[in-house]
């Protein structure tokens, strides 16, 4: 590496010298960054604020699909059933009443 003149070692260690400097300002712009609180709380509340709405909207997708499925299934037969005996209690109540008189 050595070269007869010399100049051969001084522009390796200038380009040695120009890569340092570069991973040095990276590096100070990294610690700069972390020690920014502020920008870091901005951007998780970003975060959070964007998975906040995106699981609002899967939620919202849901209970839609959901109530279309069930405006569409047909009533279960129990659901039937207890309306009958809710409304023959009532008929049967009614009779009772209409008697005392």
């Amino acid at each position: 590496m050595t070269s007869g003149n010399g100049h051969g070692d001084a522009e390796a260690l200038r380009a040695e010298i120009a890569r340092t400097r570069a991973e040095l300002g990276e590096t100070v712009q990294a610690l700069a960054a972390k020690a920014d609180v502020k920008a870091r709380v901005k951007e998780s509340a970003a975060q959070t604020r964007q998975r906040v709405r995106q699981q609002a909207a899967q939620t919202t997708a849901q209970l839609r699909d959901q109530a279309r499925l069930q405006a569409q299934a047909p009533l279960p037969w129990a659901v039937v059933a207890a309306g009958a005996a809710v409304a023959a209690a009532v008929v049967v109540v009614l009779v009772l009443r209409g008697r005392r008189r």
